[in-house]
């Protein structure tokens, strides 16, 4: 096994599902956490994160003899994340919430989504959670395409869902959102919270500000997004913060094959990424 130039092992490519029932209990169950290849549970889960240990205020200046080895903690995590994903071609992210459930309509939606990404010679890129996530996922897997999921170390949303076949989990969430966009050729974001609305702003100040080019944006769910979109035409821009052309950075559909036909015709076809590309 490869270590970290800490000392420790990488993160994990695989997981355990999270939710497993205790033997000979019906009504409690017990969450796996996993911290590289050590499994935590009960009293010995962390409460803290380490994106929150690094951005906490410190007391004293004693923090300053451990941020350089903190430095090379995140260096591996960005060459593990670049080495585990350099090949795997065309993709496209699919953000959502994690609390959709199965039945019900941004889950299904999810599901023909990732589907028909693959269908089209696409791999499908989420956080690698529960709800939309996992349904994106599902589908994917089920279509016989990469179903790819990159997770985050949280006490409360733990391991990668069961649909996923190529996954990571990230102690820190910058280096994870750089593998978001990196590897991702557009965005399809159904109804989600905050970290939905992170991951979509933060696309969209990437193709605003030009850094990033060829980056189609989707908002699924008219009934969710047209508030939202309303503001920021009504509001932002007549206040002058964006322009009104801004806005034609995003979609918004409440049709699946509309949604996945305007993120694989705005990008270049799907492609499998060669060593000697990446080198």
């Amino acid at each position: 096994m490869r270590r970290c130039a800490t000392g420790s092992p990488p993160p994990l490519l695989k997981t355990t599902p999270v939710d497993r029932p205790l033997t000979g209990v019906k009504e409690e169950r017990v969450k796996d956490y996993h911290r590289g290849p050590v499994l935590l549970r009960g009293k010995n889960v962390p409460t803290t994160t380490t994106s929150g240990r690094l951005l906490e205020q410190q007391d004293t200046p004693d923090w300053v003899h451990g941020d350089p080895w903190r430095v090379m903690r995140i260096q591996s995590e960005f060459v593990e994340g670049f080495g585990a994903l350099a090949e795997v071609g065309s993709a496209i992210s699919v953000f959502g919430s994690a609390r959709s459930k199965p039945g019900a309509a941004d889950y299904e939606a999810a599901v023909e989504i990732g589907k028909k990404l693959v269908e089209h010679g696409f791999a499908v890129i989420t956080g690698g959670g529960p709800g939309v996530m996992e349904a994106a996922n599902k589908g994917a897997s089920e279509a016989g395409g990469s179903s790819i999921g990159l997770g985050i170390e949280l006490p409360h949303e733990q391991g990668v869902n069961a649909y996923v076949n190529l996954g990571m989990n990230f102690r820190y969430f910058f280096v994870r959102k750089t593998m978001f966009v990196k590897y991702a050729q557009g965005f399809i974001v159904l109804p989600g919270g905050f970290g939905t609305f992170d991951e979509l702003f933060e696309s969209l100040t990437l193709v605003q500000t030009k850094t990033i080019t060829r980056f189609p944006i989707v908002l699924f769910g008219h009934a969710y997004w047209d508030g939202l979109v309303a503001w920021l035409r009504d509001v932002v821009a007549v206040d002058g913060k964006i322009s009104l052309a801004d806005l034609d950075l995003i979609m918004v559909t409440d049709d699946v094959d509309e949604a996945v036909a305007h993120v694989v015709t705005s990008v270049k076809p799907p492609t499998k990424r060669s060593k000697a590309a990446n080198g």
